[in-house]
């Protein structure tokens, strides 16, 4: 029986890591995404008797219920925009943020299964579920016209401009989606946390109310938030009416910055969740 080699006769080393989510890195992954974005939607709608049509009327029915409150009974001053419109602008984008945030932060631990048994790119799972919302996004918009029409309002070349905020709202919530993923893996209370920090989220957003009925010093705490811009800018470009581009592109740098923050932080600690899943 011959003796064992003193030296290994073949050598493993880590390789460096394919920087995270470059257009190149999500082409060499296409088909696992594809593949997650699918296996989101069925599992979302499976035995559902209305399907896809959820998308509309979650964002219908509170748009109903605000515009009646705070429209009707409040008075809540819209910017010189039907409630309606204003609201449902607001909340199309809101509630897509919203779920996609509810639905990636929970996306490594409810695929530790997977995670444990094998390796693939860890941030494709909450970036799945983040681009899974974008068809409840499209499908919930198509009512938009519609209330555009209803309520005479002029549509311009501006509309355009929409695909801009709707990328900015999906890199936001891939940024927050990612780190609060992360968090989730190594503290169970962030799924406890997070919907109470959604709900501070929309009243702290130009969802019910317009950004100009902040005044003073609240002013720019307002504007720090990367949603407000976000919002703004897209209810603005629908409507045909002049765009705030001084708060729009602080919500791009905020939202720039933290993509960044959460890319390098989600491959700080993607090698140890298969260890504490």
């Amino acid at each position: 029986m011959s003796a064992l080699p003193s030296e290994p006769v073949l050598k493993v080393f880590a390789g460096n890591a394919a920087p995270l989510l470059t257009p190149r890195y999500l082409w060499e992954y296409r088909e696992l995404l594809y593949f997650l974005i699918w296996r989101d939607l069925k599992i979302r709608y499976k035995q559902s008797a209305l399907g896809a049509t959820w998308a509309i009327i979650q964002p219908l029915c509170t748009m109903l219920l605000f515009a009646f409150f705070f429209g009707r009974l409040v008075g809540i001053n819209s910017a010189g925009i039907p409630y309606p419109v204003f609201a449902y602008s607001g909340l199309v984008l809101w509630v897509f943020l919203a779920n996609s945030l509810t639905t990636s932060s929970n996306s490594l631990v409810g695929n530790a299964n997977l995670i444990t048994k094998i390796y693939f790119p860890r941030a494709i799972l909450p970036i799945a579920s983040v681009l899974a919302g974008l068809v409840d996004l499209a499908i919930s918009s198509i009512l938009l016209l519609p209330l555009l029409l209803y309520y005479r309002v002029t549509i311009s070349w501006s509309l355009t401009l929409l695909p801009i905020f709707i990328v900015l709202v999906t890199m936001l919530a891939i940024a927050i989606g990612m780190w609060m993923s992360a968090l989730n893996v190594k503290y169970r209370d962030v799924r406890h946390a997070l919907p109470f920090l959604i709900q501070l989220w929309m009243f702290a957003s130009p969802v019910i109310y317009p950004f100009s009925v902040v005044t003073g010093r609240w002013k720019w705490a307002f504007a720090m938030n990367p949603l407000t811009g976000i919002i703004e800018g897209f209810r603005a470009a629908l409507v045909g009416s002049a765009i705030n581009w001084t708060i729009v592109l602080v919500a791009a740098a905020l939202t720039m910055l933290l993509f960044a923050y959460a890319v390098h932080a989600f491959k700080t600690v993607e090698k140890t969740f298969a260890d504490i899943i």
